[in-house]
This record gives C-alpha cells, structure tokens and sequence, in this order.
C-alpha cells in the first residue's frame, strides 16, 4: 500500500512539471536572488510602482536557463505574453513603457497606448533561429519582442504594417526604436533584416566591444 502511494506521488510529481526531464528547479526562497545589484533592480521595480512575481530559477538542457527572473503582473500598461524576464529586462522595459512609448504615443499619434502586443520573452533557441550555433539573450529571459501597439481610439499600430507605412507611424515607430536603444544592451528592427520585419527585438546583452549598445 506504501509503496502504491509512494508511486503514485511520484507521477502526479512528474506530470505537475510537465513530464520535462531536462528542467531543474533551483531557486531556493521566492525573495531571494543571488546578487545585490539583482536585488537592487527590485526595489527599483517596487519604488516605480511595478507588481511583479519572483520566478524560481531554472536549467534546462542546450544551456538555456531563467536565472534571477520575474513576472510583470502590472505596471501601467497591459501587455501581452510577457513570461520570465531578468530583473533589469524588466526595468528598463517597464520605463520604455512609461517614458517613451506614452508620451510618443500622444505625440505622432494623438491617443493613447492601452495595450502592447509582444511575441514573448523567454525562448529557448540560437540566435538567428539556430544557424549561429549561438544562444539567443531570449534563452536566458533577457529578451522580448515588441509587435505592435493598440490605441484607445482603437487603432492597432504594428511594426509589420506601420514601419513603412503613414507618416505619423513611422515616425511613432522609429522614436521607439531610437528610444529603446538608450535603454537596452542591443536593439534591432525592421531594417535590420527580414527577420525582423514584424518586430523590435530588445535585450540586455552587449554586442559592441566596448560595451554600448548595438543599435539597427
């Protein structure tokens, strides 16, 4: 009978993290991060107001890991399909949000942006969807993928659509992408390469040498 229940705990174990033999749990309290300027981040998230989650820390197999992560549960302005983050990933997105997506908004656009639209954050592949052979920052939740942007008068401005396309929205956009690279380690859009036509790709990592960001 012990050993029927043993076992049985040890199924609903394994079905509760999804059958995934390659994934390690690590994080050890939900308040606890491993270094001070990590833990500093957060309580520049809570002084500007940021609801967020700590997530715990996991490995998975290729390498891919979210070390040091959180939830962004609200901070302004909805989102969608925001899953882990790294701490500073998430603050300076959270300001992007804040200090230039709102007021860019209101000025190209004459309305305001209730809702931005991303294609996600952590993803566990190489960069250029694997013919580098190099992990992608979306590997570690130090990436995410901005796709367009919904007003309150009702219009969808994407970067798909609105890079090229009416003056007012390409002017929102490229303010945005210009913005964006004062905040974040490297930053590419649409003119960068096809891959990215229908996205602004932000990340923490350095690519230049000298350590300022790779902007195109």
């Amino acid at each position: 009978m012990v050993r029927s229940v043993s076992a049985l705990l040890l199924a609903l174990l394994v079905t509760a993290c999804g059958g995934r033999s390659d994934r390690e749990v690590v994080r050890r309290d939900n308040d606890v991060f491993s270094s001070q300027p990590t833990r500093q981040c957060l309580t520049t998230l809570k002084s500007a107001n940021v609801r967020f989650t700590p997530l715990p820390n996991q490995s998975f197999s290729g390498g891919c890991q979210t070390i040091d992560t959180v939830k962004l549960m609200s901070f302004g302005t909805d989102t969608t399909n925001l899953g882990p983050m790294t701490c500073p990933l998430a603050a300076n997105f959270t300001a992007w949000a804040k200090h230039a997506v709102a007021p860019a908004a209101k000025a190209y656009l004459g309305s305001e942006v209730v809702r931005i639209e991303t294609m996600g954050t952590y993803n566990c592949r190489n960069i250029n969807g694997g013919r580098s052979g190099r992990l992608s920052q979306h590997a570690f939740g130090n990436a995410v993928d901005v796709s367009a942007f919904i007003l309150k008068d009702g219009r969808r401005i994407s970067v798909l659509s609105g890079w090229n396309g009416k003056p007012d929205e390409r002017a929102f956009l490229r303010r945005l992408h210009q913005s964006a690279c004062k905040r974040f380690g490297t930053v590419l859009g649409p003119d960068y390469n096809a891959a990215h036509a229908n996205h602004l790709h932000f990340d923490m990592g350095k690519s230049m040498k000298d350590g300022s960001a790779y902007c195109r």
